[in-house]
This record gives structure tokens, sequence and C-alpha cells, in this order.
């Protein structure tokens, strides 16, 4: 019975975060300013980083964690290197 249960949570999970990868996806393309599309790029990171944690946990593989933890890495240096840029109009000083 739990197996029933943690099945259909891992689904609605991953269609939950799909969806949300798809508006975070609209708001990079049609963000009126580069502020919202960096939110957006953002929001995309995580949510992929999310669903890759939702599909190992379905296959009981290990790889997808640290894939994970690759794009959580890699997308936290990405928004910081973005901000900065925006902020000042070049990254490395």
């Amino acid at each position: 019975m739990s197996e029933i249960i943690m099945n259909a949570a891992l689904f609605y999970a991953h269609c939950a975060l799909a969806l949300a990868a798809c508006f975070a996806g609209y708001r990079i393309l049609r963000g009126p300013r580069a502020q919202d599309r960096i939110l957006g790029l953002d929001a995309l990171y995580v949510t992929v980083m999310l669903l890759f944690l939702v599909v190992g946990m379905r296959l009981g593989s290990i790889f997808f964690f640290e894939a994970a933890m690759v794009i959580a890495v890699m997308g936290f240096v990405g928004t910081v290197a973005l901000a900065k840029f925006l902020y000042r109009g070049e990254v490395i000083e």
C-alpha cells in the first residue's frame, strides 16, 4: 500500500515540476527585462535539479543525485555571475 502511495506522490511531483519548468522557460523567453530572464533561469535550474531528484527516487539510482548536485552548484555560480554582470557590467574586475 505504501509503495502505491509513494509512486503516486512521485508521479504528481514529476508532473508539477515539469509544469513549473515550462513556466520558467516561458519567463526566460518572454521576460520583459533581463532581471526577469535571470529569475526565470534561476527557477529553471532549481526545477530541473528537483526533477533529477524525483527521477532518482523513482529509479533508485545514485547517479541522479550526483547530477542534481552538479546542477545546483553550476546554477548558483551562473546566477551570481549574471547578477554581478547586471549590477556592474562586468563579471571579472
